[in-house]
């Protein structure tokens, strides 16, 4: 049987409540008995102490012990005064039948068998006239009903000033009267109850706890389920600020996170589906076109089915260079290179695509050219072409652009800044995105599929740097890149 964390969760709350309540119990019990039975044997020594004083003022009177040896009812008689206002131990009240119905040979009911001290009087118990005792001045007995050994307290008996007797009480080891024992019971019956009740709510408690600690358990772990499923839009309310309630803002998170990864994806392939049938569907058009006589394959055709052929080539390798770049396994080769040199090799490279295009290009490096930075050199050559091909693409004819490359405490900055058309400012954060492209001015005539700048990216944060889009003073959009470690 497969037990819940709920059931758990009682169990242990109730066997810690269990045991803490018993050993309470326990503990209360022994120390009740132990203090109770301390407290019967002081009441007894008060009533000693009385005692006391009174077989001295008898020895006064009559200068010796004899007349108790002789006479045990005035024993009795100084036990009774002494002990009258003391509040020994009570005997039960038993029932005296009437004197003409008792017979010659049943004792009184306060007679003690086996002893000649005669009836005791009625608050006085058997077992409290057993442990009592008096010894001579030489320690010898003179009347007791016990074994007394050699070291037990004993209280000396003083005449004149002389130590003419001593008094002693054994201490009571266990409760023994039937008035004691039973308020004994009734304090051990108190204390179950208790017990039993205090046992009953713990295990309310415990319940109604183990529950409310689980339910955001059990609503965390069906929402869990759900986004297994595929439900992203499931989310779990945060009602405490402990962790159970860090637990359910974390799932929140990863929940939103999920969904936005799974929006991202689904874009992803519509997108990639876009790109590839639209080149697919003008080649078969061409190619049926053909095939059916309507045209023929003249040169313009073969060579318009060659760029539709290109673009496709394009777009796959965009795709595999970006692919290889988000696993981490696109290949860097880094050395120390000269990056200026490097970047006015990649500006030469396309000036004359710009002079073509009537575009003017601006480049301005540092007073000191001799920047060398610790990278790979073809990738930073791919960074600033894609760069350059998308200034191209996208600045309007007779526009311009400035390529400045600047060095401050060890760390380079390049900006390229091209005139208009430029991009919306909510458009700007998702330039780097994947296959986007804004509508206003770009389509597949001019620019590419929307790899290029998320390429970029990938590469400017696989040499330790940034990449952002901002809004051009002259007109377009200005990209700015900061890489660290450059050495001049």
């Amino acid at each position: 049987m497969k037990i819940g964390v709920a059931h758990k969760l009682f169990l242990a709350i109730l066997t810690a409540a269990v045991l803490s309540v018993f050993s309470a119990v326990a503990i209360t019990q022994w120390s009740f008995s132990r203090g109770f039975l301390k407290f019967i044997n002081s009441v007894e020594q008060t009533g000693v102490s009385r005692l006391v004083g009174k077989l001295e003022e008898f020895y006064r009177s009559e200068q010796n012990w004899e007349l108790l040896k002789s006479d045990p009812s005035h024993w009795n008689h100084l036990v009774a005064e002494s002990l009258s206002e003391a509040g020994p131990p009570q005997r039960e009240n038993w029932p005296k039948p009437p004197p003409e119905d008792r017979r010659p040979d049943v004792p009184p009911p306060n007679h003690i068998p086996g002893d000649s001290h005669g009836p005791m009087p009625p608050h006085i118990t058997r077992d409290f006239d057993q442990r009592l005792f008096l010894l001579d001045s030489n320690r010898n007995v003179l009347i007791n009903h016990a074994e007394v050994a050699v070291d037990t307290a004993v209280t000396p008996l003083l005449f004149q000033g002389k130590i003419v007797g001593y008094l002693g009480l054994l201490p009571r080891k266990i409760v023994s009267d039937s008035p004691q024992q039973r308020f004994l019971r009734e304090q051990k019956l108190a204390l179950g109850l208790t017990a039993g009740v205090v046992v009953l709510l713990a295990a309310a408690l415990s319940l109604l706890l183990a529950r409310r600690l689980v339910r955001p358990l059990n609503e965390i772990t069906h929402a869990t389920h759900r986004l297994a499923a595929g439900s992203f839009a499931v989310r779990v309310s945060v009602t405490s600020q402990d962790e159970l309630g860090q637990l359910a803002r974390d799932f929140n998170a990863l929940a939103v996170t999920l969904e936005q990864g799974e929006l991202t994806r689904r874009q992803w392939v519509a997108d990639i589906s876009h790109e590839l049938r639209t080149p697919l569907a003008i080649l078969r058009a061409e190619i049926e076109a053909v095939q059916d006589g309507i045209r023929q394959p003249t040169a313009e055709k073969v060579n318009s089915l060659h760029s539709e052929v290109m673009h496709l080539v394009r777009l796959v390798d965009d795709l595999y260079q970006l692919s290889l770049s988000d696993v981490g396994a696109l290949t860097y080769r880094k050395s120390e290179f000269d990056l200026v040199s490097m970047l006015e090799e990649t500006v030469a490279h396309f000036r004359p695509k710009f002079l073509n295009k009537n575009i003017s290009v601006e480049v301005k490096y540092p007073e000191n050219r001799g920047a060398y930075f610790f990278g790979d050199s073809e990738r930073l050559h791919q960074l600033f072409s894609n760069l350059l091909d998308n200034s191209l693409k996208y600045t309007d004819s007779g526009g311009r652009l400035q390529v400045a490359l600047n060095m401050d405490n060890g760390n380079v900055a390049i900006d390229f800044n091209d005139s208009a058309p430029t991009v919306p400012d909510t458009e700007l954060d998702r330039l780097f995105e994947r296959l986007y492209r804004v509508d206003s001015s770009r389509n597949r005539l001019t620019g590419g599929a929307g790899l290029g700048l998320a390429i970029c990216r990938n590469i400017v944060e696989a040499h330790g740097g940034s990449i952002t889009a901002d809004a051009s003073s002259l007109g377009g959009v200005w990209i700015r890149i900061e890489l660290p470690g450059i050495n001049s």
